[in-house]
């Protein structure tokens, strides 16, 4: 059975997933093992299975069922889904996510837990540390606003935002590439203001200032 390979990220795993599906070894409204068994078959840890699922949900192949499991809804990415973003320039969907992440950077601060609040801080945390490495620098980015979106309590908008994740990954890596730089002080204090319009429960803070930092990214992708 083939494995991704050490070095490879959730997106990589997401794609040997789904050739799995497409081969047929799930049909459709079959039901995917747990992490624990899927994770070694890719070859990857049970985080990285959880972020390919995540993934394969938001492009409408998988779809989790609380307290059930995760089951396949197709054996392939709708086309019409993949035409989109293949036709999108990246401005449209930073343009996207700003639709998104305003609102749920809102509902985030009058509906997040204390949990949600703690795993919000570990990621944010996860973003300061890594500023040296551009792809996992990245990757940690990601995974703060994600968890902003998790704490909206908002099924649509994750999975919304889960469909967007790949193409704003690469879009993001590679403009930090050409401007030679990354994680500067003045970028992640704004992301510490935002973590702190959440905490406080005021989402007028948190949306206007959501909204001001995709600006500045929609400009600099520009």
């Amino acid at each position: 059975m083939p494995t991704v390979r050490r070095e490879s990220l959730a997106e990589q795993a997401a794609e040997l997933l789904l050739t799995r599906i497409r081969d047929g070894e799930w049909e459709v409204g079959g039901k995917l093992p747990g992490e624990t068994t899927l994770a070694p078959q890719l070859g990857v840890g049970r985080s990285t299975a959880r972020e390919a699922i995540r993934i394969l949900a938001g492009r409408g192949v998988l779809a989790t069922r609380q307290g059930a499991g995760v089951f396949v809804t197709a054996t392939d990415i709708p086309a019409s889904w993949v035409v989109i973003l293949q036709r999108a320039d990246i401005v449209a969907v930073i343009e996207a996510r700003t639709a998104i992440e305003v609102e749920a950077s809102a509902l985030a601060a009058e509906r997040r837990t204390s949990a949600e609040l703690r795993s919000l801080r570990g990621a944010l945390d996860d973003r300061n540390r890594h500023r040296a490495d551009l792809d996992v620098h990245v990757e940690t980015d990601l995974a703060f606003h994600r968890g902003i979106i998790v704490a909206a309590h908002s099924p649509v908008l994750l999975e919304l935002f889960d469909g967007f994740e790949s193409r704003s990954r690469r879009a993001m890596a590679g403009m930090l590439r050409l401007r030679g730089h990354h994680g500067d002080d003045v970028d992640q204090d704004t992301h510490e203001h935002i973590f702190e319009a959440i905490a406080s429960r005021d989402p007028e803070a948190a949306a206007a200032l959501t909204r001001a930092h995709l600006t500045v990214l929609k400009e600099l992708l520009s």
